[in-house]
């Protein structure tokens, strides 16, 4: 595709410090293009909560990543996604690139405040990611050897981050994706039983998955410190979109980057060499 953005134009990362913000503000500038990050310790300050840093943040941008924190499922969000739309297309902003989540009604409706803002957008609307067990709330339990999660007998088609951001980097930097939903998923599904039993053959060490109601998956997060505000997203989405209905796998990979996504055993793989799931003693 050609690359319409010879001139390089500013772009403002939000959620530039997350699992697929870090990897798209990497990639940009890794492309010789300037990436603000979005975040509270920015040079340029960035709080979804504090709508006083939006217009400091979105100053001299063309183009921005948009990844809600903590979620778009979260109450309050489409309010928040039009209000910064708003801001965005008042100081000048060309392009959106929205991260949504895959069988969220909340997220749907996110997506429509975008896609009729009037600028140029695409939405990368995800699956699962398999990055939760090892840069998110679930590395603990692998690290203890012990994945405890309800629904463990309901697939999934995991997505990987470095797809997410491929995927984000090309809508940001390449002309045809304008008007684009594409909806990333794996090549394949599997249960979070099995995706355990991967990470554990890959890990070369044992790791148990042990089936639980959401009240203790709740209680055991709690336990772990895990944020408030985590928990309850969490909980949402096992009880409401990790049942069954995002199961089967898409071509969104396929469609805007023209290859295969990535497997999850391949993710499984490079973890355990980058020594995310070692502990002392193996």
């Amino acid at each position: 595709m050609t690359n319409s953005t010879s001139h390089r134009r500013l772009m403002l990362v939000t959620g530039g410090t997350g699992k697929t913000g870090s990897r798209v503000a990497t990639r940009l500038r890794q492309a010789g293009h300037p990436a603000r990050i979005g975040s509270r310790s920015a040079e340029i300050p960035f709080d979804w909560a504090d709508r006083s840093t939006w217009t400091p943040a979105l100053f001299g941008v063309d183009a921005v990543y948009i990844a809600y924190q903590p979620d778009l499922a979260v109450p309050g969000a489409p309010e928040v996604i039009r209000a910064f739309t708003n801001a965005a297309k008042a100081n000048g902003v060309r392009k959106l690139v929205l991260l949504s989540g895959r069988g969220e009604p909340e997220a749907v409706e996110c997506e429509r405040i975008v896609q009729g803002s009037g600028l140029d957008w695409t939405i990368v609307r995800c699956s699962f990611f398999a990055q939760n067990f090892s840069e998110g709330a679930f590395l603990e339990y692998v690290l203890a050897g012990e994945v405890a999660l309800p629904n463990g007998d309901v697939p999934e088609p995991f997505v990987h981050a470095d797809d997410i951001a491929d995927v984000a980097v090309a809508a940001l930097t390449e002309d045809g994706h304008s008007g684009e939903l594409y909806e990333l998923t794996g090549p394949r599904s599997l249960t979070f039983a099995a995706a355990v039993g991967e990470i554990a053959a890959a890990a070369g060490r044992e790791i148990a998955f042990i089936p639980i109601s959401r009240t203790d998956f709740v209680a055991a997060l709690t336990e772990y410190q895990v944020p408030a505000d985590v928990v309850s997203l969490l909980d949402y989405l096992f009880g409401t979109v990790l049942d069954g209905r995002n199961s089967k796998t898409t071509d969104g990979v396929q469609r805007a980057l023209g290859r295969a996504a990535k497997d999850f055993r391949d993710y499984a793989h490079a973890a355990a060499a980058a020594g995310i799931w070692n502990i002392q003693g193996w």
